[in-house]
């Protein structure tokens, strides 16, 4: 059962194509892999009111899944906005963890913003497919002396290889709305056919097995 504003959400980045089906024409992404999903959150910030249903469950989710939360850290680039936003909601500090490692000028920092050893973080990120750039943030933070409470995110694909590294890290994630619940609005929204949606997670259960593309068959 989707709760509300994992609806809400569906709904809002569907609207402005931020998530974007096409099983009959799939994308290819870097690795080759073929995508019957476009996802691209960047779209929000550019959509004040999708946008401002966003930040603003981003913020009601921290306060509720993370009570004892001290610092937002953002995801570099693409969480380094939501997270901004939000700590300004909520008001508390922000920063973000660059993710190519620490800078080769000034300071040297790889976490650009204060953050003191023992605090308790939570991470900011837009979209998690495998789950790796989000738990390399976690580490850096970690490392750096930080208790990560977990992370919040707009979208996850809820891949199984994404899901096993989440909790091999031992963090928490919870997502403002995920791939089957678009799924399933996007059918209800006339989006995509009924049928679509067991292509769909087909295609999130083995990205790599490409029957999907012809139905399955």
């Amino acid at each position: 059962m989707m709760t509300n504003t994992e609806k809400l959400i569906a709904k809002d980045l569907l609207s402005i194509k931020a998530v974007f089906f096409s099983p009959d024409k799939p994308f290819t992404w870097a690795s080759g892999i073929k995508s019957p999903v476009y996802c691209d959150n960047r779209l929000t910030l550019t959509a004040p009111k999708v946008r401002n249903d966003v930040e603003n469950a981003i913020s009601e989710t921290i306060k509720k899944e993370y009570p004892d939360v001290e610092v937002i850290m953002g995801t570099s680039t693409a969480g380094i906005a939501h997270a901004a936003i939000s700590a300004h909601i909520l008001g508390l500090p922000m920063g973000y963890v660059r993710s190519s490692g620490a800078k080769d000028h000034g300071r040297g920092n790889q976490i650009e913003g204060r953050l003191e050893s023992g605090q308790k973080v939570v991470v900011v990120e837009d979209l998690i497919s495998t789950g790796g750039s989000v738990i390399e943030v976690v580490n850096v933070l970690r490392e750096a002396g930080a208790e990560v409470l977990g992370i919040v995110s707009i979208f996850t694909y809820g891949m199984k290889k994404g899901l096993q590294r989440l909790e091999e890290a031992n963090v928490k994630n919870v997502s403002l709305t995920n791939f089957d619940v678009i799924a399933e609005v996007a059918a209800e929204e006339k989006y995509i056919a009924p049928d679509d949606i067991a292509r769909l997670k087909s295609f999130r259960n083995n990205p790599s097995d490409e029957s999907w593309i012809k139905g399955g068959k």
